[in-house]
């Protein structure tokens, strides 16, 4: 047995979890921790000098934990997505986070990523028996997979995570509706092989990793009866919540005690990218999945 530890280095968050291999093949969980950076705070094209310190505080602190729980520096993998795919001094952060913390961080691409939330998923969700659609809704790109069990048919990484939808189309609080139908304009325009792979492949079921999805779960459902890896809600249960969120202002998201106070700003375009692939997909459930990126590295063994 040993231990290992991933670090999902987010556009909105950043993720840590050391876990304990046995002999059996299973993975206990030592520790979780995530810590909001928000290096799209400026943009995905530059990590703002605010957002550059915060992602060295949170790696500096992670580093802090790696040494507390004694885990070798070769049983660390740390993976970067979207922002650090996209923003131009990316390299420069990456050589930072390595000079300060020792840790060797490298950006991904959105395949890569996608495919790595699907074995994750994969842990965590009983697939129904037809095609599915997984999603990890980020800061700066959303990750698609299309599937039916243990085939992959389709993946692909697209330009909407919710922080640049919010910079783009949120202007007003609550949400005017000419920005609510712009949105979705773009949607329907960026999403064009979504809707192409869906017309081929009917996909009654999607199934939401992280993000918005755990609001979702946080708001919709009892954590008393819900199974612990994952969540389930037919659609007609999305609509109300939906609509009680558009019609918020960020003032009265503030007072709801469920709902993260780092989500309150993003929710309401994350809860609009849903509703629309939801509607242009006839999708009638949706699954949702503690398991995401990091526990797709443990299952793939890339330790």
């Amino acid at each position: 047995m040993g231990k290992r530890a991933v670090i999902d280095l987010g556009t909105n968050t950043f993720h840590l979890l050391i876990a304990n291999r046995h002999p059996a093949g299973h993975w206990q969980t030592l520790l979780r921790e995530r810590i909001f950076v928000k290096l799209a705070e400026d943009g995905i094209e530059h990590i703002g000098d605010q957002a550059f310190a915060r992602g060295l505080e949170a790696l500096q602190r992670f580093r802090q934990q790696l040494d507390a729980h004694q885990v070798m520096p070769d049983t660390v993998r740390a993976y970067g997505t979207a922002a650090l795919r996209t923003a131009r001094n990316a390299p420069e952060f990456l050589l930072a986070v390595r000079e300060q913390t020792g840790i060797l961080a490298e950006a991904i691409d959105g395949h890569r990523e996608a495919l790595l939330i699907y074995q994750g998923v994969r842990q965590a969700v009983p697939f129904p028996d037809n095609p599915v659609l997984v999603m990890d809704i980020g800061g700066g790109s959303v990750e698609m997979v299309l599937a039916r069990g243990e085939q992959v048919l389709w993946q692909h990484s697209f330009p909407v995570g919710v922080a640049l939808l919010f910079r783009r189309f949120h202007k007003s609080d609550p949400i005017a509706e000419e920005e609510i139908k712009a949105l979705e304009q773009f949607l329907d325009v960026t999403l064009a092989q979504l809707w192409d792979i869906l017309a081929q492949h009917p996909t009654p079921t999607l199934i939401g990793a992280a993000g918005a999805f755990d609001i979702i779960d946080h708001l919709l459902l009892d954590p008393d009866t819900k199974p612990p890896l994952y969540g389930y809600i037919p659609v007609e249960r999305f609509d109300p919540l939906y609509e009680q969120v558009i019609g918020s202002t960020l003032a009265e998201r503030e007072s709801w005690e469920d709902l993260m106070p780092e989500r309150r700003e993003m929710i309401v375009v994350g809860l609009i990218l849903i509703r629309h692939i939801l509607r242009r997909g006839v999708m009638r459930e949706v699954y949702t999945s503690v398991y995401a990126m990091k526990e797709g590295m443990l299952a793939e063994g890339l330790l």
